[in-house]
């Protein structure tokens, strides 16, 4: 039983090992958020996956947002959180609170778990080093205020960072046009720091299994084709929209693939980047008979 049992974990080693060789050096952009973000065991568990990732050669770069912390925070405060569409019309008093909590809060609270695990993380917001750069958003009948529409990303920081084996953790705030804080949509901010550092993989942590279809199945592998017919046809509704409307901008503007994942799982970025398996979705410009890489 016991040489079994180290039979498997060596196996579990070497099917990872490809994917290392194939990752090393490249950068993994992951979108961190849901359930991940709010167990602690997850969490702890989380940054450890980080580590590894660095140690083993890679350069990942954590995004995050908190929406729910930011709700918490302004009852708190006693003041009402009002949505349009989806997005918190961020007023002034607003926009303030949010750099507070992703800012100062949740990117602290991340950096410091990834460095007690071993790693060296450093927290920064959009506007540092005009990292995220966006200006108000506008149209529609309600003015949303201090909500940004993401106009450019400078990633000369985060590349820095990486060289020097720091990981960036970066919240969700950006530097508007009149260098005013701007609350920006966390998921558009991954895609777009992916495609600026022309990363090889972009990751959305979620509480869910990926992707299904329209039974409730679990689509394994999707192309860009296949993702816009499941949008057409009124499959992919609700909070996976926009997700997957992100995976589609990063692959279709060069980053290798897009995967969205269940964060409840543990290690769930290992099991997806390291095994042949996978187990959540990947989206690429097009399907691949072979193994999911």
């Amino acid at each position: 039983m016991v040489s079994q049992q180290v039979s498997l974990r060596a196996h579990v080693v070497l099917e990872a090992l490809p994917y290392i060789r194939k990752f090393y050096g490249k950068t993994i952009v992951i979108k961190y958020g849901g359930a991940a973000q709010i167990d602690l065991n997850l969490a702890k568990e989380f940054a450890r996956d980080v580590v590894l990732l660095k140690y083993v050669g890679m350069n990942p770069v954590i995004v995050h947002g908190g929406g729910p912390e930011i709700t918490r925070f302004m009852e708190k405060m006693g003041k009402k959180s009002e949505f349009v569409n989806g997005v918190r019309v961020t007023d002034a008093e607003t926009v303030e609170m949010a750099e507070m909590v992703l800012s100062g809060k949740i990117s602290k609270s991340i950096v410091s778990m990834i460095n007690h695990a071993g790693g060296r993380a450093v927290s920064l917001s959009g506007k540092d080093g005009n990292l995220i750069l966006a200006k108000r958003l506008r149209g529609g009948r309600k003015d949303m205020g201090f909500v940004g529409q993401i106009t450019g990303i400078n990633p000369a920081i985060i590349e820095s960072l990486d060289k020097s084996g720091f990981i960036p953790v970066i919240s969700s705030i950006a530097a508007g046009e009149e260098a005013e804080s701007l609350n920006i949509n966390a998921d558009e901010a991954a895609s777009a720091i992916a495609v600026a550092l022309k990363a090889i993989k972009l990751i959305y942590l979620t509480d869910v299994d990926g992707i299904q279809d329209k039974d409730g199945e679990l689509l394994a592998r999707l192309s860009l084709s296949d993702t816009k017919a499941l949008i057409r046809k009124k499959v992919i509704v609700g909070g996976m929209l926009p997700k997957a409307k992100c995976c589609m901008e990063a692959v279709a503007n060069g980053v290798m693939s897009a995967h969205v994942i269940d964060g409840r799982i543990m290690h769930s970025v290992l099991l997806e980047l390291f095994t042949d398996t996978g187990i959540g979705t990947m989206i690429k410009p097009g399907i691949t008979p072979h193994a999911q890489v």
